[in-house]
């Protein structure tokens, strides 16, 4: 697509959203323990980053809101991208992620993920993960859309994320790393120049109720926590990714960037107009392995809508799935991979046909049904290939964090290795470049929540304004919505589902002051009343809260050069 002639940037709009929770009431800390180094969250970026700071001898404590392992890598039906074949190279894989990011990729850092993912892969091995071999004994290879040559690593057919977190969590067993499960990370302990010296944490009861509060002293703060695709009513996260790791970094003074672009997959098991949380996720590698997506009457979607066709990059293929559903009123698409054969299906995708056969579809016998669903947060906590945010002592790796190699839309089956080799980093430049101790300032327990009854009406109003396609008014709706959350009653303890709703009201109200924005249509960012992407607008928008939550956003250029033939 050619892009807009360039012009004057439209200035970004006054803030026309509301202001966001700056501090929670936080329950007042009964212990206080010391480690050197606080991981938040236990996805593959958290526990490769717990497992590398611990091989390198520092004291590691490990903070997970459920348990241990618990997290988005563990659902990853898709694999890991890497060049490790005959025919690819690392300028192909950097090219190709540089094209879906539709020009807005730190190429730097995408350049040093592709030079160091094949590493990292081999470190799982060595590490005992068992990975889909070839019959020359190297692991086998597949391809995903948007990729340019076989090389997506895949276990046990499309069971990646689970083999990568069963791996890591073992080697992070035997090494005894202190594990605190059920225990919620509510916000940051602070130097008196401001530096994050800490974490006030609880542990989450059966009820949801935050009980025995206390206080991890550290000198420094790793963030691991995911994304906030609940932010969504629908999408393919597990329940705990609700943006907390956002939330808290921007209440310590930290930046995030790049919100506006919210990936959705574009193949999620279609279970009605309510359906609400969790979805059941049909991978790309599906696609990859020749199933197509036709409508009712079993034409083709993507034909003619991309050179790729089906394995277009995500974004493209949402966004043309969206356009036909506004166009035919349907309520979905499908998926036919009838042709490829039950008994490949049932080998390749044995999870897969599992959770689609639980649900009532056989995809062997049938296309299934399918609609585009919040998946990955291109977006995040803004933060470097190492971790490092703008606040001194807070690091953030692997979904949480934006280190612009994303871009605006992420290359599929880029974000385990982007994790990986992110905790690498960080664990490399902790081991060396500890901050030194310092003595936290006791944090203000004084703070207000959103009311948790609220979750249901903010997702619903999150998914009508900020969806696969949205424009002007629906932003402005989601805004007027966001500014209509009640919040609880400043007196009642806070609780696990008043942090979640709070933390979701915060990436929202983030998500809609990106959107509004952002003038333009580029990666997952579709603007249906500005359809067109704009060369004055390959920018990128960081945002900050001040003391009263309100938000303020900056523009920020991007690094390196980035492929003209492709921008939306």
């Amino acid at each position: 697509m050619r892009t807009a002639a360039p012009r004057r940037l439209t200035p970004v709009p006054p803030a026309v959203v509301p202001a966001v929770v700056p501090a929670l009431p936080l329950p007042a800390a009964g212990w206080t323990r010391t480690t050197d180094v606080v991981v938040v969250g236990s996805g593959a970026a958290g526990l490769m980053a717990a497992l590398a700071l611990a091989d390198a001898g520092r004291a590691v404590t490990v903070v997970t809101k459920g348990c241990l392992g618990d997290g988005s890598t563990a659902w990853a039906q898709g694999g890991l991208a890497a060049v490790l074949g005959p025919d690819d190279d690392h300028r192909l894989h950097v090219h190709d992620t540089l094209v879906a990011g539709a020009g807005l990729c730190d190429e730097p850092a995408v350049r040093t993920l592709v030079a160091e993912a094949p590493a990292a892969i081999a470190l799982l091995q060595r590490l005992g993960a068992r990975l889909d071999l070839a019959p020359d004994g190297r692991p086998a290879l597949t391809r995903e859309g948007g990729h340019s040559r076989d090389r997506i690593v895949h276990a046990g057919g499309d069971a990646s994320g689970a083999e990568v977190t069963h791996t890591l969590g073992t080697a992070l067993r035997a090494r005894g790393v202190a594990v605190l499960d059920r225990t919620a990370a509510l916000d940051t302990l602070r130097a008196p120049g401001g530096a994050v010296a800490g974490l006030r944490v609880a542990r989450v009861a059966d009820d949801g109720r935050l009980v025995d509060a206390g206080d991890l002293r550290a000198r420094a703060v790793v963030l691991a926590t995911g994304g906030y695709g609940h932010v969504y009513a629908a999408t393919s996260n597990p329940a705990g990714a609700t943006g907390d790791g956002l939330a808290l970094a921007l209440r310590a003074g930290a930046e995030a960037a790049d919100v506006e672009f919210v990936q959705f997959h574009p193949t999620v098991l279609w279970r009605g107009p309510d359906a609400e949380g969790q979805q059941v996720l049909v991978s790309e590698a599906v696609r990859g392995e020749g199933a197509v997506l036709v409508d009712r009457s079993g034409r083709r979607i993507m034909a003619g809508a991309h050179p790729l066709a089906d394995l277009a990059p995500r974004d493209v293929v949402s966004a043309t799935i969206a356009a036909h559903l506004r166009a035919t009123g349907a309520d979905c698409v499908f998926l036919d991979a009838t042709h490829l054969g039950r008994a490949f299906l049932e080998r390749r995708f044995p999870g897969i046909l599992r959770a689609c056969r639980a649900a009532g579809v056989d995809p062997a016998g049938e296309p299934v049904p399918v609609v585009p669903a919040a998946h990955y947060t291109c977006g995040g906590v803004l933060a470097e290939l190492d971790g490092r945010t703008g606040v001194a002592g807070l690091f953030a790796v692997g979904e949480v964090a934006c280190t612009g190699v994303q871009g605006a839309n992420r290359l599929a089956s880029n974000s385990i290795p982007e994790g990986l080799v992110a905790a690498r980093r960080c664990a490399a430049l902790l081991a060396t470049e500890l901050p030194a101790p310092a003595d936290p300032v006791p944090p203000s327990e004084a703070g207000t929540a959103v009311d948790p009854a609220a979750r249901s009406a903010l997702t619903a109003a999150t998914s009508r304004g900020a969806g696969v396609l949205r424009d002007a008014d629906g932003l402005g709706g989601l805004a007027a919505a966001l500014a209509a959350v009640p919040h609880r009653d400043a007196a009642l303890p806070l609780d696990l589902a008043a942090l979640e709703v709070t933390a979701l009201h915060t990436a929202a109200t983030l998500l809609a002051a990106a959107a509004l924005g952002r003038p333009e249509s580029r990666g997952c960012h579709r603007r249906a009343d500005a359809p067109a992407p704009r060369a004055d607008w390959r920018v990128r928008l960081a945002h900050r809260i001040d003391a009263a939550g309100h938000v303020h956003t900056r523009r920020l250029p991007v690094r390196g050069a980035q492929p003209e033939q492709v921008v939306a």
